[in-house]
This record gives structure tokens, C-alpha cells and sequence, in this order.
């Protein structure tokens, strides 16, 4: 894939949304099937025409990331350092992941075996959500620097919750590796900084 600064920008605003999902999934109770369905989509949509595709081919479904981008990157001095902390958590994973041919070889071929669960079930499904978990354990969790989520005890100590949490994060590793696809690296959020805000803000004004 070539790099460009427009796929940069929906791989970001992907992982910023699955993050922040991890975050409100962590803390609330409440339904939140719509942006699940969306990063959860991203994962499974294994053959998409183009990158925008992953995401339901919608710069709307999107419009969340595009609005943390700006959050994060603006000159204000308020940031969320926690959400921050899980960007860096995630992208450092993901790095582990290219690194392991081996595990990346068995996260492609579990995420093809799940197309014929897919023809029976939503991708919000429990059942598939507990498989997407699995998968996260598995390829993922296992290279090491596993990330300390932060919410509600009496949340994150239930099953489900925490199938949605490691789901969710694998949906992230998945907006990183087209990240990585698409030329970004840690440096751009020094030097091309200004550049993503700019295309984040022009994004959100197009929607």
C-alpha cells in the first residue's frame, strides 16, 4: 500500500474510536452496538476495495476519531492522558505483531475461519465477540506488553465486559496495521502533526 495522508487519517481515527470505545466499555453499562458494530467490522472486513471500506465505507462512521484526533493534537494543554497511554499501547503491540510472522500467519487464518460463523451470526453477537477475544488472547496478548485497562471493577470483572475490551483492542491492532500499511509511524505525531490535525479538521467539516 502506498502512503498516503488520507488512509493515515481513517487508520487513526479507526484506532482512536476502538480505544475510546475500550475506554467507555470499561466505565458504562450502556448499549453501545452501533460503534461496536463499526470497529468490530473493521476486523472482519478482510478483502476490502478500499481502505475506507474497513470502516462501513462512511467518513460519518468515523466522525468520532476525526473529533479525538483533534482533541489530541490541538495546542490545548487538556489531553486524555489515559486514552493517549492506550494509542501508545496499542501501536507498540502492533509493532510486536509485524515482527511475528508466525502470529500474524495465525491471525489471518482465524479471521478467514470466521466467515462461516459470520453467515450465522452479527458481528455483535455474543458468540462472535467471545471468539474476536480469543483470537486477541491468542496472536496477540501472548508477544507481551499486554495494556492495563482502567474502568469499573464490577465491570471489568464480568465476562463479557471483558470480551468486548480484548475484541475492541484487537480491532485497534487492526487500525494500526493499516496505519503502519499506509506509511504512518510515532514520528508523524511530531512532524506531520499539524498535517493529520489539518486533514482530521477538513474531514469533520466534509461530513
Amino acid at each position: 500500500m502506498e502512503a498516503s495522508l488520507q488512509t493515515q487519517l481513517i487508520a487513526l481515527a479507526g484506532l482512536c474510536q476502538a480505544v475510546k470505545l475500550v475506554q467507555t466499555v470499561a466505565r458504562s453499562s450502556e448499549s453501545q452496538q452501533g460503534q461496536l458494530a463499526i470497529a468490530l467490522g473493521s476486523v472482519v472486513n478482510l478483502n476490502p476495495a478500499e481502505p475506507l471500506d474497513i470502516y462501513g465505507g462512511e467518513m460519518q462512521n468515523l466522525r468520532q476519531g476525526f473529533e479525538l484526533i483533534i482533541e489530541q493534537l490541538a495546542d490545548k494543554p487538556k489531553k486524555d492522558v489515559e486514552l493517549t497511554r492506550y494509542l501508545v499501547g496499542v501501536l507498540a503491540l502492533e509493532r510486536r505483531l509485524n515482527k511475528n510472522s508466525k502470529n500474524m500467519q495465525q491471525l489471518g487464518n482465524q479471521l478467514q475461519q470466521m466467515d462461516r460463523q459470520l453467515q450465522h451470526f452479527t458481528v455483535t453477537d455474543e458468540n462472535i465477540i467471545a471468539k474476536l477475544a480469543d483470537i486477541y488472547t491468542e496472536c496477540i496478548s501472548s508477544l507481551g506488553a499486554r495494556i492495563q485497562i482502567y474502568g469499573q471493577p464490577d465491570l471489568l470483572s464480568q465476562n463479557s465486559v471483558q470480551h468486548k475490551v480484548r475484541a475492541l483492542l484487537l480491532a485497534a491492532v487492526r487500525a494500526a496495521v493499516l496505519w503502519r500499511q499506509a506509511g504512518g509511524s510515532r514520528l508523524h505525531f511530531v512532524f506531520k502533526r499539524r498535517k493529520l490535525l489539518a486533514a482530521a479538521e477538513a474531514a469533520l467539516n466534509s461530513i
